[in-house]
């Protein structure tokens, strides 16, 4: 008995260290399985951090402009020709000739003036003037006299100098005299007003009785405005200064006249740019044959630019508006770049873009604020509305 007992025990003992192996075996492959899907869990946990850290944006194309495009800009009508008509001398309105929208040709008399003054000032000068010829004729006859008396020296030399003198000196008064005559007949033909030019009377601030006053404080009495031929001014943006060239057709349209045209061309430009406004004075010349253009009236002008002047368009929630100026983010090799633009016209959901693109970029639609030049973005496949705002 005690040796088949002994026997048994060592079996008990094997069997136990075989179930102690198994179990440490599972255990250690229990959490080298553990391990491994802790490992692959934080893969792609990692994994889909760094796609998420990615933006995805959708982007569009610049839209290229027609060759050929016109620009339409708010216009002022002026007349061709304007002037004020003033007073050049005293005295009161006696006759007026001419009233508010009356037609003139050059030449034609507008009004008269009441000079009494001027009058009476004239015929003492007149007076003047022949008071002065009778004593140089007299101081003549004195000159002559002592020419001859010395030759036979009964005056001296002296005496021959002094009535020499005195004949130049009347003479001189005679000149003096004839000058403030011709000055006082000039300021009495000023009296008389005549218009400078063909044109109409846009404004007439006098009336018969009233005082006339040509010194500082004149007051214009008529103003006279040649309307057969109008002057539009147009403040051209600067990013067409360029292409507003003396000669171009421009089309001048009005509120008033509905579906009527009226054509012109650039006459002429200020050749700078106002530093105000940064906007270039162009003045386009229309026919006005039948008046019916009037001075000071709003118009829209339609100024056809010339083929080379082409552009782009994108659509306003394109742009970024930073501290740099008007940018757009474009997608370049998977990052971000921004790029400057200059704008032209705005078309309400779309602008104009006059420099600054090629047509080739990817522009990013609704860039989101915290985009940052050389960052990363994933653009999104047409049609998939997943794009991060």
């Amino acid at each position: 008995m005690s040796k088949g007992g002994g026997t048994a025990r060592p079996r008990i003992g094997l069997r136990a260290v075989v179930i102690l192996v198994l179990l440490l075996a599972a255990a250690l492959g229990t959490a080298g399985w553990g391990l491994v899907s802790r490992r692959n869990a934080l893969k792609t946990v990692t994994r889909e951090t760094d796609e998420l850290a990615v933006v995805t944006v959708s982007v569009t194309r610049p839209e290229r402009g027609k060759a050929d495009q016109s620009i339409t800009l708010p216009g002022t009508i002026q007349p061709f020709t304007d002037a004020a008509i003033y007073a050049r001398t005293n005295g009161y309105l006696r006759k007026r000739y001419a009233d508010l929208g009356s037609r003139v040709k050059r030449g034609q008399l507008l009004a008269e003036i009441d000079t009494p003054e001027i009058d009476q000032q004239l015929q003492q000068s007149r007076a003047d003037l022949v008071t002065a010829e009778a004593n140089a004729k007299l101081a003549k006859t004195t000159a002559e006299r002592y020419q001859d008396l010395i030759k036979s020296e009964s005056v001296s030399r002296q005496d021959l100098d002094n009535a020499v003198g005195g004949f130049e000196a009347r003479t001189a008064e005679v000149l003096s005299a004839k000058a403030n005559v011709s000055r006082l007949q000039q300021l009495q033909g000023f009296s008389r007003i005549y218009a400078p030019f063909d044109g109409v009377i846009t404004a007439r601030n006098t009336d018969i009785g009233a005082l006339i006053d040509s010194g500082n404080g004149a007051k214009e009495l008529f103003h006279v405005a040649a309307t057969d031929r109008m002057r539009v001014f147009v403040s051209v943006p600067q990013v067409y200064s360029q292409s507003a060239r003396t000669g171009l057709d421009a089309t001048v349209t009005l509120r008033e006249f509905p579906g009527r045209t009226f054509t012109g061309k650039i006459a002429r430009t200020a050749e700078a740019i106002d530093v105000t406004s940064r906007t270039l004075l162009t003045e386009v010349d229309v026919d006005n044959p039948k008046g019916e253009l009037l001075p000071g009236a709003y118009a829209e002008v339609r100024i056809q630019l010339p083929p080379g002047a082409s552009s782009f368009r994108l659509p306003v929630n394109t742009l970024v508006f930073r501290a740099e100026g008007m940018q757009v983010a474009t997608v370049q090799g998977g990052h971000v770049v921004m790029q400057a633009v200059t704008l032209g016209r705005d078309f309400g959901t779309t602008v104009e873009v006059v420099s600054g693109l090629t047509g080739n970029e990817q522009v990013v639609i609704n860039p989101p604020d915290a985009l940052l030049a050389g960052q990363a973005v994933r653009v999104a496949a047409p049609g998939d509305n997943g794009a991060q705002p």
